[in-house]
């Protein structure tokens, strides 16, 4: 019986010390770092009624930009840029002044920030991880109470990334 208790302790043992460790809701992860070519923004816009482009767009660490067009685009499929860091960096700034992670995470039919709701519209989901902190918003742009600042923030990505080039849209 003790044997048991004993290979039973240093087994939990083993298995707790191997078990990640999560950090606090708020707090940055204090060894957190983010690779040069990981994504630190993505945008992602959806189908409409109409004909919405459709596509994903990633800006990495570095300033590396991939887009992938899926309908009403100019450039369907892969494509990749470049961006200037600075201008990246800029743009962080500009979400984490404009309060980018203080936003509700779902701006959509139902949910409690969406506000009436008219139908058909696009929708754009946008991820961003900065400064030890991630944020995932879905924004219908059917709902009235979305702030009118995510929008701004969404088509400064956009411009960032250069996503024109690809989709032939302004």
């Amino acid at each position: 019986m003790n044997r048991l208790f004993r290979a039973t302790l240093l087994l939990s043992l083993g298995v707790l010390a191997c078990a990640p460790h999560a950090v606090p809701p708020g707090q940055p992860e204090s060894n957190a770092r983010i690779e040069p070519d990981s994504p630190v923004i993505k945008l992602e816009r959806t189908p409409c009624f109409g004909r919405c482009p459709v596509y994903r767009v990633a800006i990495s660490a570095s300033g590396r930009v991939t887009f992938v067009g899926k309908n009403f685009v100019a450039q369907q499929g892969e494509a990749s840029g470049q961006t200037p860091k600075e201008r990246l960096d800029s743009l962080l700034g500009e979400m984490e002044r404009q309060g980018f992670f203080e936003f509700a995470d779902r701006y959509v039919a139902g949910a409690p920030a969406c506000g009436p709701y008219a139908t058909d519209a696009p929708s754009a989901i946008t991820e961003v991880t900065h400064a030890g902190r991630h944020k995932r918003i879905e924004h219908d742009y059917g709902c009235s109470q979305a702030p009118p600042v995510l929008g701004e923030l969404e088509r400064r990505i956009d411009d960032v990334a250069g996503t024109t080039q690809w989709t032939g849209k302004p």
